[in-house]
Formats: structure tokens, C-alpha cells, sequence
């Protein structure tokens, strides 16, 4: 990258170099995770990068440079295996739950929280791992072209094409959340609770015409629906569903999620089972996505027996 050259025999101590990295690792991170959509593996990347620069004989001009060029590689390269996996994905793969971004940049808040959001997220997924890479470093952090050329090894020229291509595909469907917080997350609260209560009629009013429900459980969980569409269906099936969730001892963990107003839902004891994420677009609810694989809800907190709780559900509803 500009200004990451390395020079070389001007090695620096170990301690010296952890606290280097700490100071960039939240930075890594949000680059990694935005590259992924998974956290587990965007704190892989980032660990994989401080193993590199821990065994480096060299001494890069800007470190911020140089270690955001090697997770960026780091990341490319996992994003390309893990398409593969994603393709063969048993329902609807949505992102790994983020509950707060530990990057921050006033400069750049509106960028970063956009492309945090599960629907940034998803439309990220539409693009090539490269102009994927590109379009974090460049429209997201701010880094300029000879950076990301240094950093996915392609010409300034090739990635200015590869930063156009993808910035048209965001922007073509990007959705325009509501950017009043108190009010979304006043909705929010507004519709957990018409969840606990079951109406139909209170959910309905609530919901965009053409809302979605989308669950991922990964063939791994019992999940509600992988894909529903449509307010009238959305809300019969949740209004059904739900009140012998919280018959249970369902705790209702109101929290922002990926930067938009979202639920845990925990067992009796406060265990995570699934994480609710809610889409407001002009004062209605556009989407609703529910990760429930625990595969991805194990850096949240200790993961409760869906299963188990699922048995008693059943029980409840027979009942």
C-alpha cells in the first residue's frame, strides 16, 4: 500500500508490536467482518494477520497500511472457499449477528453503519470477492486507490472499474432505513410486543405489505419458516407461533443488532436461542431475520437448548 512499504532489519520488540496491533486490530476487524459476514471468521483473519506480522523481519512504513493489506488478502481468500460452502447451504444463509462494530470513525459514521446492516450485508454477498474487498476499503473506510490496489493486487485502474461495479450494484439495492432511532426503535418495541400478545391485527398494522420473514437455522435448529412473504402471512404465522414462546420463560432481550433494532431471545436461565433483526423502512417493518443456527450465536453468549425448548413449545401448544 502507499506508505506501507516495508523496510527491511528495522525490527521493533514483541511488546512493542501487540500493542501496535491492538490499537489497529477493532480496524482489521471491521474490515474482515464486512469482507465475511462472519465473525468467527473475520477474528480469524484478524488473528492470522498478527501471526504474520509477529514472525516479520521487516519494518512496514505505515502499519495501518500494511496490516489492512494482510487481512484484506487473508479475507479474500477464505470469502473465496466459503462461497463455495455458502452455495451448498442447507435454507437461507444470512450474515453472523454483529452487536456492536468496535471500529469507530465520526468521519465516517454513516458509512460504516450502512454497511454493517444485515441488507448491506446481503447485497455485499451479490458481488466478487474482489469487488467486494474493494468496495469495503474504498466506499466504506475511506482508503484511497493505490491502497486497495496494493491491498487486492490489482491496478489503481482495474480497481476503480472493480469500485464502480459494485458501488452501482449497492446502490441499486440499497434500502433506506428509517434514520430516526427513537422511532425505530419505539416500532421495535411495538411489535415484540404484539408478538407476546398474538394478535394478528396488531402485527398486520406494523408490517410493510410485502414483508419478510427469513430464518436461518442451517439444517442445525428448529426455526419458525425459512422464508415467508406477504403481511397478512407473516402475521398469522408469528401470532400463532409465538405466545407459547413466551408461555416458556422467553426473555426478550431488546438490543441493536448490525446497527438496527433487534431481539435475543433467551431461555429461562438467559441462554441465546435465536436473534431477531428487524428491517424499518418509512415507518413499517420490511424485513424480519432470525438467525437460530448456533453456529453462528456462540460469540454472543453461552447457546440454549433449542431442541429442548422446542419439546416444550410443542407441549405448550397441545396443551
Amino acid at each position: 500500500m502507499e506508505g506501507g512499504a516495508a523496510v527491511a532489519g528495522a525490527g521493533t520488540g514483541v511488546q512493542d508490536r501487540a500493542e501496535e496491533f491492538e490499537q489497529l486490530r477493532p480496524l482489521l476487524f471491521s474490515i474482515a467482518y464486512r469482507i465475511l459476514g462472519s465473525v468467527s471468521e473475520a477474528e480469524d483473519a484478524v488473528q492470522e494477520t498478527w501471526l504474520r506480522y509477529e514472525t516479520t523481519t521487516t519494518r512496514p512504513d505505515s502499519l495501518k497500511s500494511f496490516l489492512s493489506t494482510v487481512v484484506t488478502r487473508i479475507s479474500i481468500d477464505v470469502l473465496r472457499s466459503a462461497r463455495v460452502r455458502r452455495e451448498e447451504y442447507v435454507g437461507d444463509w444470512l450474515p453472523e449477528p454483529l452487536l456492536s462494530d468496535p471500529y469507530e470513525d465520526p468521519a465516517r459514521a454513516a458509512e460504516l453503519a450502512d454497511s454493517v446492516s444485515m441488507a448491506a450485508l446481503l447485497l455485499l454477498e451479490r458481488l466478487s470477492p474482489l469487488e467486494r474487498a474493494v468496495f469495503v476499503l474504498r466506499e466504506v473506510f475511506g482508503f484511497g486507490y493505490p491502497e486497495v490496489a496494493e491491498a487486492v493486487g490489482r491496478t489503481e485502474a482495474a480497481c476503480r472499474q472493480l469500485s464502480a461495479r459494485a458501488r452501482k450494484h449497492m446502490e441499486e439495492g440499497r434500502t433506506r432505513f428509517d434514520a430516526d432511532r427513537e422511532a425505530r426503535e419505539e416500532l421495535a418495541a411495538r411489535f415484540f410486543a404484539a408478538l407476546r400478545e398474538g394478535k394478528v391485527e396488531g402485527l398486520q398494522e406494523l408490517l410493510s405489505a410485502d414483508v419478510q420473514l427469513v430464518g436461518d437455522g442451517g439444517g442445525k435448529a428448529p426455526q419458525l419458516a425459512r422464508h415467508v412473504q406477504g403481511a397478512d402471512k407473516v402475521a398469522r404465522l408469528m401470532a400463532g407461533a409465538f405466545p407459547p414462546v413466551f408461555s416458556i420463560g422467553t426473555i426478550v432481550d431488546a438490543r441493536e443488532i448490525n446497527g438496527q433494532p433487534g431481539a435475543l431471545f433467551r431461555d429461562r436461565e438467559g441462554n441465546v436461542a435465536v436473534a431477531v433483526l428487524l428491517d424499518i423502512v418509512d415507518g413499517e417493518i420490511a424485513a424480519i431475520r432470525s438467525v437460530i443456527n448456533p453456529d453462528k450465536l456462540g460469540h454472543l453468549a453461552p447457546l440454549a437448548d433449542v431442541w429442548a425448548m422446542k419439546d416444550e413449545w410443542n407441549r405448550t401448544r397441545r396443551g
